[in-house]
């Protein structure tokens, strides 16, 4: 059997902050730094799984969400 880490990539997804977290919800603003943002343009390449997809529903007024392609490989652009 071959190794699986080179040949199945988990899927990644791109979740940047269009909106300021200011007059929300402590909650949401805490899921907004755990996702890895806290500024309006920040983003942040995290793994498309049911934990991450929760948190990005919790804050979808406040966040932009796309497929990761293979040029977003870098964790997060600055």
């Amino acid at each position: 059997m071959a190794p699986r880490s080179k040949e199945k990539e988990a899927a990644r997804i791109v979740v940047t902050q269009v909106r300021s977290g200011i007059g929300s919800k402590p909650k949401h603003r805490g899921t907004l730094r755990a996702l890895g943002l806290g500024r309006i343009g920040r983003a942040n390449v995290l793994p498309d799984r049911p934990e991450i997809r929760g948190m990005v529903a919790r804050v979808s007024h406040l966040v932009t969400v796309e497929q990761a392609g293979a040029d977003a490989d870098r964790e997060g652009k600055r």
